[in-house]
């Protein structure tokens, strides 16, 4: 499995998920590029601690996404969705390929989506039916009314849905100090667990 990571500059997120894989599945092909990024830039002084707090090592140089390396992986797995759209605007030919890594490894956003998608189609169709019997017999304000008062049930439960969606981004340690690394790190730490178990089924 040869996997590609991309963040922005490819000197925080990318290159310590790359290190994060390598260190827990060292038989995986693994590099790590940005969108915006430079060639041959150190990693992020902060990024290198949190990561030998762990006992991972990691001697990195940045390097820009291309052709050839989006041609070589197998799977890209983004830090956002920002990086994702980018990415599918800019190189189009690969976007079978292209997920951020939440997005890649969970399964619960999956059961969450079927509910939310019934819970549209439910609440369109309750609508349609309250206005049609409704709609001679009130005037369009009182109907706007009762009708909110009718399907506030269903609004709530949809509101309750889209807030318990994953919001599919790995945030930006970039200018905060070690402890906001070492938070990013956590986070990709599970992920890249999640990653290595989704891999070895």
């Amino acid at each position: 499995m040869k996997i590609l990571f991309v963040c922005t500059g490819n000197t925080c997120r990318s290159p310590m998920a790359e290190a994060l894989v390598r260190d827990k599945m060292p038989e995986a092909e693994v590099q790590s590029a940005g969108i915006f990024a430079g060639e041959n830039q150190r990693a992020n002084q902060n990024a290198i601690q949190a990561l030998q707090e762990k006992d991972i090592k990691m001697n990195h140089f940045s390097q820009p996404v291309t052709n050839k390396l989006l041609h070589w992986a197998d799977i890209i797995l983004t830090m956002t969705t920002q990086h994702k759209q980018s990415l599918i605007m800019e190189y189009p030919n690969f976007q079978d390929k292209y997920f951020t890594l939440k997005e890649y490894v969970s399964e619960a956003d999956k059961k969450i989506w079927n509910e939310l998608k019934q819970a549209y189609s439910d609440y369109e169709e309750k609508r349609s039916i309250f206005i049609q019997k409704n709609q001679h017999k009130l005037d369009n304000t009182l109907l706007d009314q009762k009708l909110e008062e009718h399907l506030s049930d269903d609004l709530a439960r949809i509101k309750r849905l889209e807030a318990s969606l994953i919001n599919y981004d790995i945030s930006d340690p970039f200018g905060g100090d070690l402890r906001i690394y070492q938070e990013t790190l956590r986070e990709m730490d599970k992920y890249t667990d999640l990653l290595k178990k989704k891999l070895e089924q």
